[in-house]
Formats: C-alpha cells, sequence, structure tokens
C-alpha cells in the first residue's frame, strides 16, 4: 500500500502504536521539522501519562481532562443555568488549555478519569478541538497505545495513521494490528496508514522492509538508533533541542516528505 495524495486543507497526523516504542520521539522530530517548514503547527499530546510537554520543553497548567472533569461535574448537577453557562464558556475553557509559543501550539489532554460513560461531553470536547484545530496547518497527535482515544476524545478527521514499530518482527505484526483497528474507526477510504520503524540498526533495514511489505504496510522510513536522543534523556534535557543535523532528524525530513507535510 502506498501513501496517497492528499488535497492541501488542514492535515491530521496520528503518531500510534504499543507502548515503549518511540511515536514520542518521532512525534518530536517532526514537530522539529514542520517548525523548520514554517508550517502553522498544533501539537496534541493524546497519551495520559503526559510526557510530551516535558520532551518539548513546555510547562503545561492545565489539561483537556480538567475540562472534561468540570463539564462532567456540572452534567451531573441539577442547576440547569451552570449548564448553559459552561456550554457558552467552552471554547475559552479549551484555549485556557492551550500552550501557544512562536514556533507552535500545545494541547494536553491529560487524564479522563471517572466511572461510567460521558460519551457526550467526549464529542461536545471533540467537536471544539476541531474547531480550534481549523486555525492550523496540520494538527500532530502524539496517541496513547492503541487508536482508540485518538478517535473518540481528540480527533474525528484524522487523514493519516504513522505507526510506530520497534525494528522486530512481532513490533511490526503488532503494527498491523494497530493500523487495521485505526482503520475500521475512520470512514472507510479516508486515511492513509504508514509505518516508521524506529531505533534501526545498520543492517537490520532489509529483513525488516520484507516484514513491512509482508505486513501489508506502506514503510515510510527508518528513525536510526541515536545516541544523540540517549544522551539528551540522560541528562533530562528537553528532545525538542537535538541538533538539526543528528541522525534521526535528518531520516524523520524525509518521513515528513514521504507523507506531503513538506516539500521535498
Amino acid at each position: 500500500m502506498g501513501i496517497r495524495q492528499i488535497p492541501a486543507t488542514t492535515r491530521s497526523v496520528a503518531i500510534c502504536g504499543k507502548g515503549g516504542v518511540g511515536k514520542t520521539v518521532l512525534t518530536i522530530l517532526l514537530t522539529k521539522i514542520l517548525v523548520q517548514a514554517n508550517r502553522k503547527l498544533l501539537v496534541i499530546d493524546a497519551d495520559p501519562v503526559i510526557g510530551l510537554p516535558q520532551a518539548l520543553g513546555v510547562s503545561v497548567t492545565k489539561t483537556m481532562g480538567n475540562v472534561s472533569e468540570e463539564l462532567i461535574s456540572t452534567a451531573r448537577g441539577n442547576d440547569d443555568r451552570a449548564k448553559t453557562n459552561i456550554l457558552n464558556m467552552l471554547d475559552y475553557m479549551v484555549l485556557e488549555t492551550l500552550v501557544e509559543l512562536d514556533e507552535f501550539a500545545l494541547l494536553t489532554m491529560g487524564k479522563w478519569d471517572g466511572p461510567g460513560c460521558f460519551c457526550p461531553v467526549n464529542d461536545i470536547l471533540r467537536d471544539a478541538i476541531g474547531e480550534l484545530a481549523r486555525r492550523f496547518d496540520v494538527i500532530l497527535i502524539d496517541g496513547e497505545a492503541g487508536v482508540e482515544q485518538v478517535n473518540r476524545r481528540v480527533a474525528k478527521d484524522v487523514d493519516t495513521l504513522v505507526v510506530v514499530s520497534d525494528p522486530t518482527i512481532r513490533g511490526i505484526r503488532t503494527a498491523a494490528l494497530v493500523a487495521e483497528v485505526g482503520q475500521k474507526r475512520t470512514a472507510k477510504g479516508a486515511m492513509n496508514v504508514g509505518l516508521v520503524i524506529s531505533r534501526a540498526r545498520a543492517g537490520q533495514e532489509e529483513q525488516l522492509r520484507e516484514a513491512a511489505g509482508a505486513a501489508e504496510l506502506a514503510l515510510l522510513g527508518f528513525i536510526p538508533q541515536d545516541e544523540t536522543i540517549a544522551q539528551l534523556d540522560l541528562a533530562g534535557n528537553p528532545l525538542y533541542t537535538i541538533d538539526d543535523v543528528a541522525p534521526s532528524v535528518v531520516a524523520a525530513k524525509s518521513i515528513a516528505e514521504k507523507l506531503g507535510l513538506i516539500g521535498e
């Protein structure tokens, strides 16, 4: 399967995969590339662990999870006036969670705890995020393991799903299952799906390409094992400060080109 050309409207790209495969690293690398290309970018941290802001060097004080708690608390009450007021303030409440920097904007979903199903609240917030997203050229979503939260809480119009795998056959097979679930949760034919293999080492690529082909996944590229990333992690420095010429950044630029997010 190949990546087809998508009209030049707002692009919405979700980075998914099982835990620990490098989704956040790829999100940061693509953020860096898109900033360099002067794209108006909204980055969404959809992982409840909330690791992306720290890796970007951004401080977050309020999340969409906090907004959800306020909405649910009000919905459980009997005060109709309070319900009307909070809905009227919803756009402002969403904007309060948005961290706007000179280079990009960051929206953090946070944890959505609480018993029971609050599908109407999810729908309201997803629509509010959709309205906000129209202001940007690209929405880049760092998802939690799997794709459920992306579809149910973050965005209903994801046009591209990038599934990240570690450099193993088992990992690629798992990525294929994640991709299958993602395609079933969107409108038929509405989403491109591509595979990125992270932490690849020299000599592994041919075997991994064959495994991707066997899994019927379009291989977007490899993010190599990069000592620069390990050093930044060890020092506790934001990964976003990685040097522009680092091997992983160069690889991410090629992936962004294949996705049509920047010009070749």
